[in-house]
C-alpha cells in the first residue's frame, strides 16, 4: 500500500512514506502523520496504512533528515531509547514545522487529493501538530499527548482551523502542571476540542508500544477518524 517518495526544499531533500487508498474508497482528503522521537518505523507505517484504508491520501515526512536520514527505531530497548532521545533533543524545531509545511503543499498535489489536508503527530509529532495548526495552511490537525507545547502556548491565539488534541493524564513526560497550563490556554478555544485519558501514559495509542493502552487507543483513533472524515 506504501512507497517511499522523496520531497524537496530549500535546503536539501527527504524522503517520506506515502499510502495511498484504492480509488473506490478514495475521500479526496489528505493526512500529514508527523512522527515520534523514532523515525519512520513500523508504527508510522501502519498509522499511514490505517488511514489510507480509510480512504486518506497519508505521508510521513522524515523529520530527522538534516541529522541522521532513514532513522528508524522502536521504543523497545535502552540503546534506542538513548538514540532517539539524543536526536530528539538536536530537532530545530522550527525546521521540523517548515519541512511539515512543504509536505503539506506537495501532498496538496499528489493525485486524488482535491479536498483539505490534516496533519496528526504523536509526542513530538504531538507538538509540531500543534505547531501546523498555529504557522501552516493546514486545514486540521490532531495532537496525541504533545510535549513541550506548554512552551508554546503564546502561539494558541493563531489558531484558526480545527484543532483536537488527546491528552494522557499520566503522561510521564508532560508534567501535570504543564498539562493543566496547555488545556486552561487551549480548552476555550472555539476552534480547540480537547479529550483526555484517565490512566493512561505517554504514547498510550503507539501502535505494538510499551504503554499501548487498547480501549484508550481505541476511542482517541475512533475520534480522530471521525474528525478527519468532517474535513472537505
Amino acid at each position: 500500500m506504501g512507497q517511499r517518495i522523496t520531497l524537496s526544499v530549500p535546503d536539501g531533500s527527504f524522503a517520506a512514506y506515502l499510502a495511498t487508498p484504492d480509488a473506490a474508497n478514495a475521500r479526496g482528503t489528505a493526512i500529514v502523520v508527523i512522527q515520534e522521537i523514532f523515525g519512520i518505523n513500523a508504527d508510522m507505517r501502519e498509522t499511514c496504512d490505517n488511514f489510507a484504508r480509510e480512504g486518506f491520501v497519508a505521508i510521513c515526512p522524515d523529520l530527522y533528515w538534516r541529522q541522521e536520514p532513514n532513522v528508524e527505531l522502536t521504543d523497545k530497548t535502552e540503546a534506542e531509547w538513548k538514540k532517539a532521545l539524543a536526536l530528539y533533543n538536536a530537532f530545530d524545531v522550527d525546521k521540523g514545522v517548515a519541512d511539515i509545511d512543504a509536505t503539506i503543499q506537495a501532498v496538496r498535489l499528489q493525485p486524488g487529493v482535491t479536498g483539505g489536508v490534516g496533519t496528526v503527530g504523536y509526542c513530538l509529532g504531538g507538538l509540531l501538530a500543534y505547531l501546523t495548526a498555529t504557522r501552516t495552511g493546514a486545514d486540521a490537525a490532531v495532537s496525541y499527548y504533545g510535549v513541550g507545547m506548554d512552551k508554546h502556548l503564546d502561539e494558541a491565539s493563531r489558531i484558526a482551523k480545527p484543532l483536537l488534541m488527546h491528552i494522557a493524564e499520566e503522561d510521564e513526560f508532560v508534567p501535570a502542571e504543564a498539562r493543566a497550563k496547555i488545556i486552561e490556554a487551549l480548552e476555550d478555544s472555539p476552534h480547540v476540542e480537547i479529550h483526555t485519558y484517565p490512566g493512561c501514559q505517554h504514547a498510550f495509542a503507539r501502535n505494538d508500544g510499551v504503554h499501548y493502552v487498547a480501549d484508550a487507543a481505541q476511542e482517541a483513533n475512533a475520534r480522530t477518524l471521525k474528525f478527519f472524515q468532517a474535513m472537505k
